[in-house]
């Protein structure tokens, strides 16, 4: 069950229906967090986050990416490469940018994801985003030893299946209810897109300077320890972007759960220094 004043249904977009959880404010949005969750995540990654955003007066959709635990899939590696997850972000940002400006955060693979949309909407001449935040994710391809341990777990998927991946993976499973969801969502998992994302991981380019071209403005956000990016990386791709920096304490690689109200907080004062920006009007979808 989603958490009280939240609610969870299928957002309709041009690319189809993806699982959401939608947080509203009382009163008139001040604008939209769009929340595009990491490697083997979901939109449940953003649930502490739902609540302060939605208190400071935004409008707050976390959602499941194509092929992730809720959300409709599809077959064959092109339907989950960067480019078609990019295009589905576009297709939510447009679906609920009536509550506003569409502020797009993205988490780890979600932070590559995002950028891609960022950067094929400014190419276009479409960009429904007023901004762009990346927590805990880089300018290209993860740091060796991730590297490694994503291509272990998708070669090993076809030849193991996913419950022996995942109790290779996880020998100390957590316990109780969180480890009973986080077991039901690996398995919900499309194994295609975890094997394309997978690769996308390895393989995906530093494309920082393009996106410090695209005039979006760019919060770089991480905990003071990653070890997917290293934080100094982190802190040079901000730097080269003219970004917004901040750094969580006491949190790791996933802040937006680690310390999510510190998070929200440094989101919500980033979006208040971004300015207006003229934002293309969405096509009509069909509900």
């Amino acid at each position: 069950m989603p958490p009280a004043g939240v609610r969870a249904y299928p957002l309709a977009t041009r690319r189809g229906k993806f699982a959401v959880l939608d947080a509203a404010p009382a009163g008139a949005p001040a604008g939209t967090a769009l929340l595009v969750p990491g490697y083997t995540g979901s939109k449940e990654d953003f649930i502490g986050l739902l609540a302060p955003l939605a208190g400071a007066g935004f409008r707050a959709v976390a959602v499941d990416g194509r092929g992730q635990y809720e959300s409709l899939c599809a077959d064959g590696r092109r339907a989950f490469g960067l480019g078609a997850l990019a295009e589905d972000v576009l297709a939510q940002a447009e679906a609920v940018a009536d509550s506003g400006p569409v502020h797009l955060v993205g988490h780890s693979l979600g932070g590559l994801i995002s950028r891609g949309a960022v950067l094929r909407a400014v190419a276009a001449g479409r960009s429904p985003f007023a901004s762009l935040t990346l927590i805990g994710s880089g300018p290209g391809r993860v740091a060796r030893w991730p590297r490694w341990k994503v291509r272990a777990l998708t070669a090993g998927l076809p030849v193991l299946g996913p419950r022996v991946v995942w109790r290779v993976w996880h020998p100390r499973a957590e316990a109780g209810e969180i480890g009973e969801f986080l077991m039901r969502r690996w398995l919900a998992n499309a194994p295609a897109q975890l094997r394309a994302t997978g690769r996308t991981l390895r393989y995906e380019p530093d494309r920082v300077e393009r996106l410090a071209a695209a005039g979006v403005p760019v919060h770089v956000l991480s905990g003071e320890r990653d070890g997917a990016w290293p934080v100094p990386l982190l802190d040079r791709m901000a730097a080269r972007l003219n970004a917004r920096r901040t750094v969580i304490r006491n949190a790791e690689h996933s802040p937006n759960a680690e310390r999510p109200e510190a998070t929200a907080a440094a989101m919500i004062d980033f979006w208040h220094g971004v300015r207006p920006r003229a934002v293309a009007r969405p096509p009509e979808v069909s509900r």
